[in-house]
């Protein structure tokens, strides 16, 4: 399960107040090698795998790593089981530069993630004095907060019972909940899809990321023909441009056509093969605007 949302009766995660950020380090902390290279998600909850909620998160985490030059390399869904959450980010941690866990963080006697990671990483749980204060902060003007239980009162500030070695990172100025990140890669956020889109977007700073120029760009022709036609010219094309670095896809759409994704590091080149691909085809480029409709499930012209 994730935190509950601001509209719960349980403390909400945004706020209007206007607390500090933490610092960010001239040098972030990840890959040993230096920058990231890899990441995978670790995506916690049996809502997701019964079907209750839908999974956004993976996907825009893999629109993050795709426009940082990051390869995306696993994407798991798994329950709220304590060792499928140990045997899962053990493995991860071990073999990639950033990973990422959603969900389970909450109040409740399901949310298991920090438990489970601190039993993963042979660690404690301790209470975070600055995360318990700026939870206090935002709820203390709450009318609820009076009527709680002693036992309720316990069960919100589970929020804020951490790994005693992790670093606690305070991404927002309008989210009382950090980011908490594990042996310098794992990073724990929320499962609901805003909290966890803005936290992602607002940890950047604190990410040894590629440079510009190793990030792929993404170039996209439409052709109106089916993809057996085009087939033969793709396998030879692809056979050409793989010492090159580019990545050649094929997605077609039924009784409309076929969406060929050109992919690499050279604009330039990409934008030559592009128009190549547009020209033996019997296609055309689709737009930016075009591509961010189709991503927001929009139907772009091209399938109208």
């Amino acid at each position: 399960m994730s935190l509950p949302s601001s509209s719960s009766t349980q403390t909400p995660i945004t706020t209007d107040y206007d607390f500090p950020l933490s610092h960010v380090p001239t040098h972030p902390r990840g890959s040993t090698r230096g920058h990231i290279r890899t990441a995978a998600a670790l995506i916690i909850g049996d809502e997701i795998l019964n079907g209750k909620t839908l999974d956004r998160n993976s996907n825009y985490f893999a629109r993050f790593c795709f426009e940082q030059g990051i390869a995306l390399k696993r994407i798991e869904v798994i329950a709220d089981d304590e060792d499928e959450i140990l045997e899962a980010s053990r493995r991860m941690v071990q073999k990639y530069d950033f990973v990422v866990t959603s969900g389970g963080i909450g109040p409740t006697h399901d949310d298991i993630t920090y438990a489970s990671l601190a039993k993963s990483f042979d660690q404690n749980l301790v209470y975070h004095s600055e995360t318990l204060r700026r939870m206090e902060e935002m709820s203390k003007h709450r009318s609820w907060v009076a009527t709680q239980t002693e036992e309720q009162r316990t069960a919100r500030k589970r929020m804020a019972l951490f790994p005693e070695r992790a670093e606690v990172l305070f991404v927002a100025r309008d989210i009382w909940v950090p980011v908490v990140r594990l042996e310098g890669k794992l990073c724990i956020f929320p499962g609901i899809p805003s909290l966890f889109q803005k936290m992602l977007d607002n940890l950047t700073p604190f990410l040894p990321l590629p440079p510009h120029h190793e990030r792929p760009f993404r170039l996209q022709v439409f052709t109106p023909l089916p993809e057996s036609s085009i087939a033969p010219f793709l396998t030879d094309l692809q056979k050409r441009v793989h010492p090159e670095g580019i990545r050649v896809g094929s997605y077609p759409v039924l009784q409309k056509g076929v969406y060929v994704s050109l992919i690499g590091s050279d604009r330039e080149r990409v934008g030559v093969l592009g128009a190549e691909v547009a020209r033996e085809t019997q296609g055309r480029t689709v737009t930016e605007e075009e591509m961010e409709a189709k991503r927001r499930g929009q139907t772009p012209p091209a399938e109208q």
